[in-house]
């Protein structure tokens, strides 16, 4: 996910003349452009794709991609900022961010030395819409290396940069909420400028600012671009977090809590160059900022208000915060000219089935299809599943998730998973589903189809339950790092059969073709971790991410997870 920020993607000229300078001739002969090739190091390697439990990560950056497209109206380049309606502003962004540059020492101008490589270099602009009552939107002008043009074992060796997982926030919210804990957000500014590079790169200068046609910048911190840059800059800020006094968490490696005699005082989120920190001194807070802005150049931003698209609205008077994405999907209506399009309040008709039957046909359908942006607007929509719209309905009208507070005695983590034995039918594999709710609303939620062909319901509904207990495992361990106690998790399944399974280690002539990977569930049950109860499918949430509902269905789910209209 890390590819997300301001990658710079190669022409296909560009990567031409890369394959031109890179590879050898295909006689055979050792002669190249580039006189140090060696085989070991240069030759082309195999692509390596990613195995199929990695689905849906890749959805969730398919579904990132897209909602970049939605907001995507700024120049693409040096030239169409220069001859913009606003090239003032985007010469002045350019300027401050050469300014930026000169003063973190990011390169040196030197003559570029015999048989290496230079890496290009690019300008990418964005507009950024500000935060509402605390920052007005502006134009940002980023300079970017070409990391494209980098070679793997020559200008960078691992690259991997965990991010923030999108329901370790919402777990966030729902603890300052229920414990009406203080919420402010911090920005870091030029954030990879801070990471320190282990390897010798040489770039460009960049379009507009060239000093001295015959040198190149040699540089000494990490840049935007770069593959290795996010990665350099998460180590140098984790190092820092954990000489302050942090404690990592061991299920998401970019959430932070600094503990005084085994209570938690401060918690601390990163994505990327975003972040949120809570606590119930505010004082403490203020302390974080003091260190964070003697190490980093930081902009406070006071009471959280934005983060990932996310609007925070809340009211600690009446012990609520609210999780809304309303801008985001009003840009994705407008984009695909929707605006005047009839609101229906389930996201599918009762009944209805989607086949690949339905696809074009003929080559005059998939002419007309070729036009029509599909797959870029279910991309748009999905963004929003991930964040705070797990109803895939009020796509055109207001709503989000609420926090509310709930009673200290109840179950803090609930779950609820569901199956649709069978639902895709055209394979004949059957969806799962599940949510779990952290003091009454829903911090996580999935619905995806099965690997694997069920042979009966009982099979469906317990690969589904297999699927909620992992999940189970994950949020408890979590919530536990963090300080809130949690017994046995209850998980609410509405198949008597599914738990009568999980329950009683019992051989069955009609549940010996299960796979004895699935069995762990009892294992679980057996220590305790998890108890699986009986609900009935009315009072199912999970219901309504396994099949089309009718609305007063669906209406009575969403209820039941706490997403209201605004």
């Amino acid at each position: 996910m890390e590819r997300i920020q301001f990658e710079v993607e190669p022409s296909i000229d560009e990567r031409e003349k890369e394959d031109e300078t890179q590879v050898p001739d295909e006689s055979g002969s050792d002669e190249t452009t580039v006189p140090d090739y060696q085989l070991a190091r240069d030759r082309e390697r195999r692509v390596i794709k990613p195995p199929n439990r990695l689905g849906y990560a890749d959805l969730i950056c398919y579904a990132l991609n897209a909602a970049e497209e939605v907001q995507d109206s700024e120049p693409k380049n040096f030239r169409e900022a220069s001859e913009s309606i606003y090239s003032k502003d985007w010469l002045k962004a350019m300027n401050e961010e050469m300014l930026s540059l000169e003063k973190n020492q990011t390169w040196k101008l030197v003559p570029l030395p015999k048989n290496k490589r230079v890496v290009g270099s690019k300008w990418v602009f964005k507009r950024k819409e500000g935060i509402p009552g605390v920052e007005a939107p502006r134009y940002k002008a980023r300079l970017v290396a070409k990391g494209f043009t980098q070679v793997e074992g020559v200008d960078y060796n691992e690259i991997f940069s965990p991010v923030v997982k999108h329901c370790s926030i919402r777990v966030l919210m729902a603890i300052v909420n229920m414990y009406d804990l203080e919420l402010e957000q911090m920005d870091v500014k030029t954030a990879f400028l801070h990471g320190e590079l282990e390897e010798t790169i040489y770039m460009q200068q960049p379009e507009g600012f060239v000093e001295d046609n015959s040198k190149v910048c040699l540089l000494k911190k990490s840049l935007y671009g770069l593959k290795q840059s996010p990665r350099q800059w998460y180590r140098r800020f984790d190092d820092f977090l954990l000489k302050t006094g942090f404690v990592r968490s061991n299920y998401d490696s970019c959430v932070y809590m600094m503990k005084r005699n085994e209570k938690v005082i401060l918690y601390l989120i990163l994505y990327v160059d975003d972040i949120l920190m809570a606590s119930s001194d505010k004082h403490e807070i203020q302390k974080l900022k003091e260190k964070l802005n003697g190490e980093f150049e930081m902009k406070d931003l006071g009471n959280a208000k934005r983060i990932l698209g996310m609007d925070i609205l809340r009211d600690q008077s009446k012990g609520e915060l609210f999780l809304s994405q309303h801008d985001y999907l009003t840009k994705v209506v407008e984009r695909f000219r929707m605006t005047d399009s009839k609101v229906v309040k389930t996201p599918l008709g009762h009944h209805s089935k989607l086949s690949i039957k339905q696809c074009p046909q003929s080559e005059d359908e998939r002419k007309k299809m070729e036009s029509t942006p599909y797959a870029s607007g279910v991309g748009s929509i999905m963004y929003g599943i991930v964040c705070s719209r797990p109803d895939l309905s009020y796509a055109i009208s207001v709503g989000g998730l609420k926090y509310t507070r709930t009673d200290p005695g109840r179950d803090a983590l609930e779950g609820y998973v569901d199956a649709d034995y069978a639902g895709n039918i055209d394979t004949r594999k059957s969806l799962s589903g599940f949510v779990f709710t952290l003091f009454g609303t829903a911090v996580t939620w999935k619905a995806n189809q099965q690997s694997v062909v069920a042979l009966s319901t009982t099979q469906a509904e317990y690969i589904a339950l297999v699927e909620g207990v992992k999940e189970a495992i994950l949020l408890k361990g979590m919530i536990g790092e963090m300080g809130i106690s949690q017994g046995c998790v209850k998980i609410h399944c509405d198949s008597q059969s599914a738990i009568h399974l999980a329950n009683h280690q019992v051989y069955h002539e009609r549940t010996k073709h299960i796979d004895i990977r699935l069995h762990f569930v009892r294992d679980m049950i057996e220590t305790k971790e998890i108890m699986v109860q009986k609900i009935a499918s009315e009072e199912n949430p999970a219901d309504m991410f396994t099949k089309s509902l009718p609305r007063t269905k669906f209406k009575h789910c969403l209820d039941l997870i706490n997403f209201v209209e605004e």
